[in-house]
């Protein structure tokens, strides 16, 4: 089983198929991380950045300018009423103080609450630890609900399988070779509920997902890709569960002409950078 089929039969982590962007020219040994930038579009592109900054700044004045010519509402109730008038607004509510097993909980029995429960499940189900059998039975202890366990750690561990394994660049064991660091992450963009009853709610996460191995000789480097998760929860007693899990490709935007960093820079932001507790 490859890695793209495990991502169109709802397998966790931001997999696909993988893409090297390599360096202009040629030349044997060269880290398939570098590269120079791509120059085909790079002039349009920043002209039309630079008039795109431009428009957008004539429009700010001109929106200022309207809005001091009167009125009796305050800049502060302007400004309040605007924030949460779009649907990807953030709400303003704070995250949750609480953890089971490293990952976030007790979310409120609310649609934000649903909205933030399956963002922080998102990153726990994309994250590296689900390919170490152990840390993944915790996980899915931890954000499924009780009756979805047991189906699911029996799908998954068919899914991780030596194949598998060995597709995304580790051991037939799911272990990482020796000089390289293995990189799984899951970074939640937006969510939108699509159903609320109180007790359950169907919840879509868009994400970002890294996967890939960072290592100067790597044939799996770490590479982006772009998905979406649907997510049914279930309101128990210790809070919002899975119940259901699914996922798909997209919406992914235009590639930009950011030059690719080496592996030991992938390496150490990989190291040096934590992660984050996602509230809607």
């Amino acid at each position: 089983m490859n890695l793209d089929d495990e991502r169109n039969n709802g397998s966790f982590g931001g997999s696909g198929e993988t893409r090297t962007r390599l360096p202009e020219g040629e030349g044997g040994g060269q880290d398939v991380y570098g590269g120079a930038r791509r120059s085909g579009r790079s002039s349009s592109r920043s002209l039309v950045t630079v008039v795109g900054v431009v428009v957008l700044l004539i429009a700010a004045i001109a929106f200022a300018n309207r809005g001091d010519s009167g009125g009796d509402a305050s800049p502060g109730d302007s400004a309040e009423k605007k924030a949460g008038a779009g649907p990807t607004a953030a709400s303003g509510e704070k995250p949750v103080d609480g953890k089971t097993s490293g990952i976030p909980s007790g979310f409120a029995k609310s649609e934000q609450g649903a909205q933030s429960a399956a963002a922080n499940y998102a990153v726990a189900l994309g994250s590296a630890d689900m390919f170490n059998k152990a840390k993944r039975d915790v996980i899915l202890q931890a954000v499924m609900a009780p009756s979805s366990v047991s189906s699911f750690k029996a799908r998954l561990d068919k899914a991780y399988s030596a194949p598998f394994f060995k597709n995304v660049g580790l051991n037939g064991d799911g272990s990482t070779p020796k000089g390289y660091q293995f990189v799984s992450r899951t970074s939640p963009i937006g969510t939108k509920v699509t159903s609320y009853s109180g007790d359950k709610a169907t919840v879509e996460v868009w994400c970002s997902g890294l996967l890939g191995l960072a290592g100067e000789q790597s044939t799996k480097p770490v590479t982006n890709s772009w998905f979406t998760i649907t997510m049914k929860l279930g309101w128990t007693g210790n809070g919002w569960k899975a119940i259901t899990h699914s996922q798909k490709d997209g919406p992914a935007p235009v590639p930009g002409d950011d030059r690719a960093s080496g592996s030991d820079e992938i390496a150490k932001a990989v190291e040096g950078y934590g992660g984050f507790t996602y509230a809607r």
